[in-house]
Parts: structure tokens; C-alpha cells; sequence
């Protein structure tokens, strides 16, 4: 293994992180069920669903044999001009099970580029009507979007990944975020900032765009139904789209299907991705209406400007096809609540540490929120110590499990992360 590790920190880049960086690394021989499996022998249970995407855990035999089967036909064929049953199923799925005003549905490479998508259809939708104007956008901070320009530029100016780029990125508007959580009844104060900025630039702004009820990547920070149930009415007063990025929140993580359900809203526009294959494939997805697609059409250039390479790829839309029907025949609501409950037991210990801040739980995410920032290589390495694969970042150590992880996985996982919480000495932190 050490030639392999010599030969990565060679020539491979990895996220955030510098090009021959001696940050602890772990080879990675095979991944089963909610276990990652390493070259030394240690088997870690997954905290992070590799990133909050592989729902089903790993190795699902559902999905082997859905890629499989697809493998026979095509792996891939361009979608200008052609089309195919996977990519057309896909999307009478997708229509199906999110909010009914929903109707046309876009296929990208990724989260990144489903939230490119989505501001780029708010944009050509009000040229089309001729309100060229109308071309920037309004968020709150604390967001995160993605790491492609656009998605950049709506991502927390401030305190996000991307504050080196703000010279370069597009300028938009930006509201307070809401302080109140999740189970907060009054939001008149939180919302006041997002009401003045639409009031007194709604001329220019083409959409709201906003993570619902869970803001992931800025900052895990769960705030109350009636924010985003008032966001949808300013929308609607000040003549705006809303775009809802349910990137991270979608396909049951929060507890709903979609968490702008627990406000009961729909979006003008929603983007998709993570947990749309399982965890299996790269693909995203971004819907709208029919007035918005039709609109875009009947203007300049009457098309969508806008056409990846790998638009619709036939294996990834086979195994999204096999992730969501694995996902809506099994109990996967209990699943979660079971996994909520079992979260909130298990990480309120943690409290009671001086170095942390808060512990917070929806659904199947778990934060534990610390007063000062991490030094992520020497937690790294704590945690794969005690067995578990938890890849905390900034102040928040955080658990999104894979839904199928039973009672006792989920509790050695939560014991792991309390024992190494507990333990945390000045070398832990920045």
C-alpha cells in the first residue's frame, strides 16, 4: 500500500486539499452493506453515506443487477436528438413523487450543475418575458450550493469554501439567515431581512434559491417549516421564482420524502442529486413547471441553453430507476425515525463537554456543533481509530448514516463518535 499512497500523493487531487498533501489517507479495498472495507484490514462503519448519497449502504445487490441488465444494452448514448426508456421512466418518477406543479424535469452530471441549471432556466425564463432585468438572485447566508461558478455565487459570501473567489463571482443578494430551529412557531423577526431585500430589489432578482429546512454543507443549521412556508408568499407578492435545492435534503433524509414538505410549499423550481442513484452514479436533476418550461420555449432562443455530454446516461438513470423503487417499497420512514430517535438518545451526552456548542437531530442527520474549528487531520484519524469512517469539518462533526444501518451498527457508531468527542484534547482544534 505504500506504493500505492506514494503514487497518489503524486499525481491525485482530492477535495479540498492541496496536491502531495501528507493529510492522513486510507486505501480503500471494498465496501459492503454500511462498511468500508480497508487494504490495512480495519473495517470502518460509514458515518457519511459517502457524502450523503449511498442511502441503500454499499454492494446492494438491487443495483448490481440494475447496472448489470443496463450494461447489455448501452452504457451510454448521447441525448441530442435521441432518447431512451431509462431516462423517460426516470422522469415520469421523479414527476410522480414531487410536488404536482412539477412537470418538466432536466437531467445534469451533478448537484453542482442541477443548481447551474436551475438559475440559468430563472434567468432565460424572465428574458423570455421580456424582464431581462431580472437576472440576479436572492439567498440566505449560511448556504451552501456546490462548487461550479453560479452555484459559488449563491453559496455563503462570507464564511463558505468560496470566499476566495468573490472578485471573480457573479454579485448577488443576500438575506440574513433564520436563527429560528426547527421547532420555532414565531419567524416574523427572521424573516424581515429576506422581506426588505425583495421589496426593494425584486425588480432584479429572477428567483429565491435556498436549501429547505436544512442548510448542509454552510453550517448544518435546521430551521422552521414557517420560514420556508413565508419565503413561498414573498415569492409569490413580489413576482419571484423559488428555487428549493433539495440536493442534500431529498429522498427521505430529513424524515420526508422532500423536506419542502414539511412546509407543505412548492417550488417554481427544485434540484436533485446525492441519493437520486443510491450513492452508485453521478446524476442530478432539475425540475420546474410547465408554465416556466413552456415560457422559456416561446421566447429567444426557444430552446434551453444548456446540454451536457452526458445528459441522461443510461446506466446512471437505470440505477436511479432500481435506487428509488428499492427506497419506496421498503419502510424507509421508520427506518429513519428509528434512526432519529436513536440519534437523539445517543449524541446528547455530548452536551455536556465544554468544547461543544450544540448537539442537534432531524431525521437521519446527527450534528454536534463545537465552539472552535477542527483540525480535521488529527479527528480523522481518532475516528478511524475507533472504527468508524465520520468526516467532520469547520466546528460540526456530523452523522448521516445509510438507512439500512440496524440498531446495534448505528449504536457503535454513536458510541465511537461520543468516546472521540469526549477525548478531544487542544491538538483537535485549530
Amino acid at each position: 500500500m505504500s506504493t500505492l499512497l506514494q503514487q497518489d500523493r503524486k499525481h491525485v487531487w482530492h477535495p479540498y486539499s492541496t496536491l502531495g498533501s501528507d493529510a492522513p489517507l486510507y486505501p480503500v479495498k471494498s465496501a459492503h452493506g454500511v462498511y468500508i472495507q480497508l487494504h490495512d484490514g480495519r473495517r470502518l462503519i460509514d458515518g457519511m453515506s459517502s457524502w450523503w448519497s449511498a442511502i441503500h449502504g454499499y454492494n446492494h445487490p438491487v443495483l448490481n443487477q440494475a447496472i448489470e441488465a443496463q450494461l447489455q444494452d448501452m452504457a451510454h448514448i448521447m441525448f441530442g436528438g435521441l432518447t431512451h426508456q431509462p431516462a423517460v421512466e426516470l422522469a415520469e418518477q421523479l414527476v410522480a413523487i414531487t410536488p404536482p406543479s412539477l412537470q418538466a424535469v432536466f437531467f445534469a452530471d451533478s448537484g453542482s450543475v442541477a443548481v447551474e441549471v436551475a438559475i440559468k432556466m430563472a434567468i432565460q425564463y424572465w428574458f423570455a418575458k421580456q424582464q431581462p432585468q431580472k437576472n440576479k438572485m436572492l439567498t440566505i447566508r449560511h448556504g451552501y450550493h456546490g462548487d461550479t461558478f453560479a452555484a459559488m455565487s449563491v453559496s455563503d459570501p462570507e464564511n463558505g469554501m468560496h470566499s476566495l473567489f468573490q472578485g471573480s463571482l457573479i454579485t448577488q443578494y443576500f438575506a440574513d439567515a433564520p436563527e429560528c430551529n426547527f421547532d420555532s412557531h414565531t419567524v416574523e423577526h427572521d424573516i424581515k431581512s429576506l422581506a426588505a431585500q425583495l421589496k426593494k430589489h425584486a425588480n432584479h432578482i429572477a428567483a429565491v434559491i435556498l436549501e429547505p429546512i436544512v442548510q448542509g454543507a454552510g453550517g448544518m443549521r435546521f430551521y422552521a417549516p414557517d420560514y420556508l412556508r413565508q419565503v413561498r408568499l414573498l415569492c409569490n407578492q413580489y413576482d419571484v421564482l423559488l428555487i428549493i435545492d433539495e440536493i442534500a435534503t431529498g429522498f427521505g433524509r430529513t424524515g420526508k420524502l422532500f423536506a419542502c414538505e414539511y412546509a407543505k410549499i412548492e417550488p417554481d423550481i427544485m434540484c436533485l442529486g446525492k441519493a437520486l442513484t443510491g450513492g452508485y452514479m453521478t446524476l442530478a436533476a432539475t425540475l420546474t413547471t410547465q408554465n416556466i418550461a413552456d415560457t422559456l420555449h416561446q421566447g429567444e432562443p426557444h430552446v434551453f441553453m444548456h446540454g451536457p455530454t452526458f445528459m441522461a446516461n443510461p446506466l446512471a438513470c437505470a440505477t436511479a430507476l432500481a435506487s428509488l423503487k428499492l427506497l419506496l417499497q421498503s419502510d424507509w420512514k421508520n427506518h429513519v425515525q428509528r434512526i432519529e430517535s436513536q440519534l437523539k438518545t445517543g449524541l446528547i451526552t455530548c452536551k455536556n463537554h465544554a468544547h461543544v456548542k450544540d448537539v442537534r437531530v432531524l431525521g437521519a442527520i446527527g450534528v454536534i456543533e463545537l465552539h472552535r474549528p477542527i483540525n480535521i487531520h488529527s479527528l480523522q484519524d481518532k475516528f478511524v481509530q475507533a472504527g468508524v469512517w465520520v468526516r467532520p469539518f469547520n466546528t460540526l462533526i456530523y452523522l448521516m448514516p445509510p438507512f439500512i444501518i440496524t440498531e446495534q451498527q448505528l449504536h457503535d457508531l454513536m458510541q465511537a463518535v461520543v468516546h472521540v468527542v469526549a477525548s478531544m484534547d487542544e491538538n483537535d482544534s485549530l
